[in-house]
C-alpha cells in the first residue's frame, strides 16, 4: 500500500468535517433554543393563520382577572355552537379585546395559551374517542376588576384613557379607553364602528395607541435635563413670572395667564409655570434634551407585547427659538401615549428602573393547575437613583403646594405632575395627570388623560385621587 502522498489534503478534509459537525451542533442547539424559548412567540404571531386551526379541537379558554373573576369565556350550546362572551360588557373592551373580526388585546396576546389544552391524558383520550373538544387553558391576568371599574366610572362619558401600574413589578392593574364598544355585540356593530363617517374611534385603545401632546407632564423631562446640565446648581434657578413670558416676537402664557411671581425650580415645577420652563429650555443644550428624551424611550420601541404607538420627540440641534420654547413645556411636535407616560413615571417611582409592563400573571389548565407563571423583569435603568429622588421631590411639591392639590390627604402621600396640553388653534386643552403613591415607597402609578378636559389639576387629578383612595382603602 502506498503511503499518503498529500497530508495537506487530509488536513483540509478534517477541517471540513469539523466545520460540518460544528454547524450541525449549532443547528441542533438553536433548534432546542427555538422550541424552549421562541416557539410560543412565533406560533402566537397574529400572522400565523394555522393557530386558529387549534380551535377545531380545543374550546377557547377563559381570561380572568387577578382574583379569578371571568372577563371572557366561551359558551357552547347543545348543537356545539360556540359563542365568546364578555361578562363585563364594555368595561374591559380594549385591554381584554375581542376574538371576532380579528383579535386584539389579551385575546390576541394570549391566543396560543387559550387554544392549548393541558387537561389530563385520560380525559384527552376519552375526548378524542368521543369526538369532544378539550377545554383550553385559562389565562389569569394582572387586571384588577375594582380598579378597572373605578377608572371607568371616574372617566365617565368623556374621551380619554387611564392606566394603573405597579412600579416595582410592571403589572398593569387597569387600562381604560373611551369611547368604547361592547365586544358582545361587536359583529352586529362592526359596520358602524369602521364606517368612514364614524370619527369617534371606539376601536382605538387610547391608553396604548393614542398619541397626545404631553403638555406640562413633559416638564419632568425638561427638569431632568436641567439637573443633568447643572448638577451642583439646579436648585439656584429662579424666575419672575408675570403670567406671560416674552422673548422677541414670541410669547408664552401660563395657564389663564396666572402670574406666579418669584419662583425657584421647585416652585415653578409645582405651579407648572410655563414661562419659567420656556425660559429654562433656552438654557439647555438641544442635543442634550434630545438625548434625555431618547433615553426615556421617545422615538423607540417599547417593551410591550400589546399593540402600541411610538411616542415622538422631534427637536434637535439647530432648533429655532419658538420650537425650543414650545418643546420645553410639552407642546410643539412632541407626542406621547398615556401608557408610555405611565412607564416614565413608574421608572421615577422605582428608583430609576423600568420594569417591563405585563398583563398575564399565569396560565392554568381547566383543573386549576398552573401551567406557566410570568415573572417581573427589569427593562433597565432609564435614570439614576439620585435623579429619581430629585424628581420625586419635585413631584411631591406638585401635590403639597401646587397644581395637584386634589391629591392632598392624610391617608397617604402622593407625588405627580399635572398637565394641560393645547392641541388646536382654539387653545383647547387635554387634561393630564401622572403620579404615584405613597411618595416615599411607591406601590401604584396612575396615568390619566381626559380629552378636551381643560386643566389637569381640576379634571385628571381627581380621577387619580379616586384610584389612589380605592387602592389604599382595601
Amino acid at each position: 500500500m502506498k503511503a499518503n502522498q498529500n497530508p495537506k489534503a487530509n488536513r483540509h478534509i478534517l477541517l471540513l468535517t469539523y466545520g460540518v459537525v460544528g454547524l450541525f451542533i449549532g443547528l441542533a442547539a438553536y433548534f432546542g433554543y427555538f422550541l424552549s424559548v421562541k416557539s410560543e412567540n412565533v406560533i402566537n404571531n397574529s400572522y400565523n393563520a394555522r393557530l386558529d386551526s387549534f380551535a377545531e379541537r380545543v374550546v377557547r379558554g377563559e381570561i380572568r382577572s387577578s382574583d379569578g373573576r371571568v372577563l371572557a369565556r366561551t359558551e357552547v350550546d347543545g348543537e356545539g355552537k360556540e359563542t365568546r362572551v364578555y361578562p363585563y360588557d364594555s368595561l374591559f373592551a380594549h385591554v381584554v379585546g375581542y376574538s371576532a373580526n380579528g383579535k386584539t388585546g389579551l385575546e390576541a396576546l394570549s391566543n396560543f395559551y387559550l387554544l392549548t389544552s393541558h387537561v389530563n391524558l385520560v380525559e384527552q383520550a376519552v375526548n378524542e374517542v368521543s369526538d369532544i373538544k378539550n377545554q383550553g387553558d385559562h389565562v389569569i391576568s394582572t387586571l384588577d376588576v375594582d380598579l378597572q371599574k373605578a377608572a371607568y366610572d371616574a372617566l365617565g362619558n368623556r374621551k380619554g384613557a387611564v392606566v394603573v401600574m405597579e412600579p416595582g413589578t410592571g403589572k398593569i392593574l387597569a387600562m381604560v379607553s373611551k369611547p368604547d364598544y361592547n365586544p358582545n355585540t361587536l359583529q352586529a356593530d362592526w359596520a358602524g364602528l369602521v364606517s368612514e363617517e364614524n370619527t369617534s374611534g371606539q376601536l382605538l385603545n387610547r391608553a396604548a395607541q393614542g398619541l397626545y401632546p404631553p403638555g406640562s407632564t413633559f416638564k419632568m423631562v425638561t427638569a431632568l435635563e436641567y439637573m443633568r446640565e447643572n448638577p451642583e446648581h439646579y436648585k439656584d434657578y429662579t424666575f419672575d413670572c408675570d403670567g406671560i413670558y416674552e422673548n422677541g416676537e414670541y410669547a408664552i402664557k401660563c395657564y389663564h395667564e396666572t402670574a406666579h411671581g418669584h419662583q425657584n425650580l421647585q416652585q415653578a415645577f409645582a405651579n407648572s409655570c410655563n414661562g419659567a420652563f420656556a425660559s429654562l429650555g433656552l438654557l439647555l443644550n438641544p442635543s442634550g434634551l434630545r438625548t434625555t428624551a431618547d433615553q426615556l424611550l421617545f422615538n423607540s420601541d417599547l417593551p410591550l407585547s400589546i399593540a402600541y404607538s411610538k411616542s415622538s420627540y422631534i427637536m434637535g440641534a439647530g432648533a429655532d427659538t419658538w420650537q425650543v420654547l414650545q418643546t420645553s413645556i410639552g407642546q410643539g411636535q412632541t407626542q406621547i401615549t398615556p401608557l408610555h407616560n405611565a412607564m416614565i413615571t413608574a421608572a421615577i417611582a422605582n428608583g430609576g428602573t423600568l420594569m417591563r409592563p405585563y398583563l398575564i400573571d399565569h396560565v392554568e389548565n381547566s383543573g386549576g393547575n398552573m401551567i406557566k407563571k410570568f415573572m417581573p423583569h427589569s427593562y433597565g435603568n432609564l435614570i439614576t437613583a439620585e435623579e429619581s429622588a430629585a424628581l420625586t421631590e419635585l413631584m411631591r411639591s406638585v401635590v403639597t403646594e401646587g397644581t395637584g392639590s386634589a391629591l392632598r390627604t392624610d391617608a397617604y402621600t402622593a407625588a405627580g405632575k399635572t398637565g394641560s396640553a393645547e392641541f388646536d388653534k382654539e387653545k383647547e386643552t387635554h387634561a393630564w395627570f401622572v403620579g404615584f403613591a405613597p411618595a416615599e415607597a411607591p406601590q401604584i402609578v396612575v396615568s390619566v388623560i381626559v380629552e378636551e378636559g381643560g386643566a389637569g389639576g381640576q379634571t385628571a387629578a381627581p380621577i387619580a385621587r379616586t384610584l389612589f383612595d380605592l387602592y389604599f382603602s382595601r
